[in-house]
């Protein structure tokens, strides 16, 4: 891609992998310096860290925190203050309960987001979120938020229509299932999209509302780190309130696939709101492919390697797998209370293989088809039947859900059927539990137990794997793994594999589980114990956090890449003491109108359709009436385009990359050279019309100078394949010989004639104008602005001041040599030699002017008036300052070009505000 010589920097920087290699040897060292200084820790620590509000508590409590900070004011000075991470999540650690008016006691809520967070010393946290209770008055908040403070978590308030509309209807209702691929809601759909647009405003609302705190709080250089799926808009409004913060984003659901998420009504308003992240992260490569593609499909973005690309910005999407803290599972295996356990645990179920399930009780966990595998496991299996026993853990959720209801009888009703078909008097084969265990009593049942099975039906990570491998070093128990869990991504290796709708394929799994020796046993055990003991929620944390920095890092390297806008005052204040002015204007994306908007979105008849900008019409006709500004339009559209769009303006209009030339109040007249061979025309015309047929949505332009394929509007990956297999078919087949250039834009592949670019054709458009005009003044102001592809970008080079010239004044291998291969023989104007160099002469470009006596010619063959060959000098045409030169490219951040608008939007402003300058100037 073409490089900004601008905004270039010779210094070596390291790459991104080189700065993250760095930062993972720096983490590993000061973990073990760490856990060095902790290993004098006496056994009463021990305990206190095994119990779990204690253990949260360490965390959580202020004063701890300050402790841990400052470790002794020996070491305060020998190392930097942490860096601040603001982690904003739907809900805070903490549970709160009003004791009175201004009293709050608050309940600890151990979760995988806090144990990920917790000894991790490279960042101070502060936790952001709802406290999960309406506190309506203003003393009950002032009590709440200084309870609060102690335990380093900022509240954000939320009233119950707020948190009806948005946590339980939009988040709960709309997008969990779908993210889970249940679908939108079914029944009463009439009330569902009734009440879809209250549910939406109040989600942003409420993710403002999150913003507005975290932006109270926001200090420089703090790392912002939002959670999940409820608070998709969240990037975007805290971008708003400053670009610079450091925002990264991580869903804890899996992505579902494009063909899904486009069912969602706001389904485009989400992706933009996430992709205002610096880093979105995700649990693994293929929830984050799932995102690049909706992006790409939905939105019409460029997905890369690293990410999504949006008119230059990147936001980068990676995976991250979340992990636990594997050493706290592993040192409560030691607590005498949790060996209390086991050993009750043992002499329960003495004799008897024991299989454990502990899941909510969601339709996305597969509790019902788990139970029926393990029916037909002891139907198959008759001698298991006194020998096996499985320990169902279904924590109750959303209990006043309908479905949640239904759920819970199905279950209730398959396990007292299968009890009382194989249990007896003295025991049954199935356990089941309404209701959640303590983490002691957890650990235990983790570590007596032989098999675990994990059968959900979509889950974003699923951590009682991890939980179980962990407490399984003694044992060496066996881990059956739903393959639609985001572990099977991790500890796939070490488990057993299956399909949860396949209830037999689960059963005989079951079997292969039970009968596993121990040598096997152990080599997957092994594999998975070193994965969930190395891959912990810390590492996980701070990996996350280290690529957020280094993507803003990469970000703020790229920005250095990428011009500076236009200074908008300086080119009009310019512009208005000029003698002369040249304005180039493009049309397709810098004069249209703009496609992205919600009428014309995805409407492709509409959108090939180019139509003059409306609110340009007014500013352009004011300009083209000064004598002292010509405006060219230099476009790739074709002449019925151009006369359609600016037939009423008084300007000079350049089809077909500049090889067709005429004034509005003339006619068309050719600038192409004399001797253009052409006749690959018809076979690559072919070409394009089996890859059109073959691809659905796909189109070609024939020009007389080019031909064009767009595959915008086809499926994006399809696309691409045709793209690639089209030019591999030209290369070896109808151009492998022939004179021509092969030009791929994003999405589209374009074959033209051998010196056919805009720069080519300025030089002589420029003559043809003076000629036409009988300019007796040299032109010393040149405004350049467009949408061109890169091969057409050496109409910027043209006029730049400071690049090598060779003895025909043009640049040197931008136009002669293309001119040369194309069979072009006619003489080139020549730039009258400067041998003084004089500072007169420096950071100018300078053109000669034709010899205004020479007449046009007529070309019979094509019926296009032929722009003549000029045999002698008589002035330059061009006397251009370095600093009236002001090449601009709209939308297109990889350019030669000095400076970047964004789009259309922003050339209309500026040529408003030329107009209206010129206006008040006169």
């Amino acid at each position: 891609m073409p490089g900004n010589k601008y905004n270039s920097n010779s210094a070596h920087i390291p790459n991104r992998v080189e700065r993250l290699l760095r930062e993972r040897e720096l983490r590993k060292n000061n973990r073990a310096s760490s856990q060095l200084n902790e290993a004098n820790d006496n056994n009463s620590e021990k305990e206190e860290e095994s119990s779990r509000n204690s253990y949260f508590e360490k965390y959580l409590d202020g004063a701890a925190a300050v402790r841990a900070l400052n470790e002794g004011p020996e070491n305060q000075e020998a190392r930097p203050l942490r860096q601040r991470l603001l982690v904003v999540a739907n809900r805070l650690p903490v549970s709160a309960v009003r004791r009175g008016e201004d009293s709050w006691s608050l309940e600890i809520s151990a979760g995988g987001l806090v144990s990920a967070l917790l000894g991790v010393k490279e960042f101070e946290a502060r936790w952001i979120g709802w406290a999960g209770v309406n506190v309506p008055d203003d003393i009950g908040q002032q009590a709440l938020t200084k309870a609060l403070a102690e335990k380093r978590c900022i509240p954000v308030f939320l009233d119950e229509e707020i948190v009806h509309q948005y946590y339980n209807g939009y988040c709960n209702n709309i997008l969990w299932p779908l993210f889970h691929y249940l679908g939108l809601p079914q029944e009463d759909r009439l009330a569902t999209t009734r009440s879809f647009q209250s549910q939406f405003s109040a989600y942003k609302k409420a993710n403002q509302m999150f913003a507005d705190v975290v932006n109270a709080h926001y200090e420089e250089g703090d790392v912002v780190w939002c959670h999940d799926y409820h608070l998709m808009f969240l990037p975007k409004c805290l971008k708003e309130y400053n670009s610079k913060m450091k925002v990264g984003w991580f869903l804890h659901t899996p992505f579902p696939s494009s063909e899904i998420h486009r069912t969602l009504p706001s389904r485009s308003e989400l992706l933009r709101s996430v992709l205002a992240a610096d880093l979105v992260g995700f649990h693994t490569y293929d929830y984050a492919r799932h995102f690049v593609s909706a992006c790409t499909r939905i939105l019409g973005l460029e997905g890369t390697p690293e990410g999504v690309e949006d008119q230059g910005r990147l936001t980068r999407v990676a995976a991250f797998p979340i992990g636990i803290d594997s050493d706290r599972f592993i040192r409560a295996l030691e607590v005498p209370q949790v060996q209390e356990h086991i050993r009750e645990l043992k002499e329960r179920f003495a004799g008897r293989k024991v299989m454990l399930g502990v899941d909510r009780l969601d339709m996305i966990k597969g509790i019902p088809q788990k139970i029926l595998a393990f029916e037909k496991f002891l139907e198959e299996n008759p001698i298991w039947r006194d020998k096996v026993v499985l320990l169902q853990i279904a924590v109750p959720t959303r209990t006043d859900v309908p479905e949640y209801q239904k759920l819970t009888s199905q279950v209730h009703e398959i396990v007292g059927r299968i009890n009382g078909r194989f249990g007896s008097l003295t025991a049954v084969p199935i356990h089941h539990l309404d209701r959640s265990l303590d983490f002691h009593a957890l650990c235990a049942l983790y570590a007596v137990t032989d098999v675990v099975l994990v059968t959900s039906l979509r889950d974003g990570m699923n951590l009682v794997s991890y939980e179980y491998v962990a407490c399984q070093d003694a044992k060496r128990g066996v881990l059956i793994l739903s393959e639609f869990a985001g572990a099977a991504q991790s500890l796939g290796a070490g488990a057993i594999l299956v399909n949860p709708w396949n209830i037999t394929e689960v059963a005989n799994s079951i079997a292969q589980a039970l009968n596993m020796s121990s040598e096997e046993r152990e080599k997957r055990h092994r594999h998975n114990f070193l994965h969930v003991t190395t891959h912990t929620a810390q590492e996980w944390a701070e990996t996350f956090v280290s690529e957020l920095n280094d993507t803003v890092v990469e970000a703020q390297l790229r920005t250095r890449q990428v011009p500076p806008p236009l200074p908008n005052r300086e080119a009009i204040q310019r512009y208005l003491r000029a003698n002369n002015r040249l304005l180039i204007l493009g049309f397709n994306a810098t004069l249209t109108e703009p496609v992205d908007t919600p009428e014309r979105r995805g409407d492709q008849i509409k959108e090939m359709e180019l139509k003059l900008h409306p609110d340009l019409i007014e500013p352009l006709t004011a300009l083209c009436n000064d004598p002292n500004t010509t405006i060219v339009v230099l476009s790739g559209s074709d002449r019925n385009v151009l006369d359609d769009n600016f037939g009423e303006l008084d300007m000079w209009l350049a089809a077909e990359n500049g090889m067709f030339l005429r004034a509005t109040k003339g006619q068309w007249m050719t600038t192409m050279p004399e001797h253009l061979n052409m006749e690959w025309v018809e076979s690559v015309k072919h070409v394009f019309e089996y890859f059109t047929e073959r691809t659905p949505r796909s189109h070609f332009e024939l020009r007389e100078t080019s031909l064009v394929w767009n595959y915008k509007y086809a499926d994006v990956d399809f696309g691409r394949l045709q793209a690639r297999d089209m030019l591999q078919h030209l290369w070896t087949g109808p151009i492998s010989n022939a004179s021509v250039d092969v030009v791929q834009g994003s999405r589209s592949v374009e074959v033209r004639a051998v010196g056919v670019t805009k720069g080519a054709a300025i030089d002589r458009i420029l003559g043809e104008i003076v000629h036409s005009k009988s300019m007796t003044s040299p032109i010393d102001y040149v405004l350049c602005m467009g949408h061109f592809l890169g091969k057409d970008e050496d109409v910027y080079t043209f006029f730049e001041p400071d690049l090598s010239t060779d003895n025909n004044g043009l640049p040197r291998s931008k136009i002669t040599d293309g001119l040369r291969s194309s069979g072009e023989r006619r003489s080139s104007p020549k730039l009258l030699a400067n041998k003084s160099g004089s500072k007169s002469s420096q950071n100018k470009t300078q053109r000669p002017l034709p010899n205004p006596e020479k007449k046009a010619a007529v070309n019979h063959k094509s019926g296009n008036v032929r722009w003549p060959s000029p045999d002698k000098i008589s002035w330059n045409v061009l006397d251009l300052k370095k600093e009236n030169y002001y090449s601009c490219s709209v939308g297109r951040t990889r350019t030669n070009a000095r400076y970047l608008l964004q789009s259309s939007d922003d050339v209309v402003s500026f040529l408003k505000e030329l107009d209206d300058a010129s206006s008040d100037f006169e």
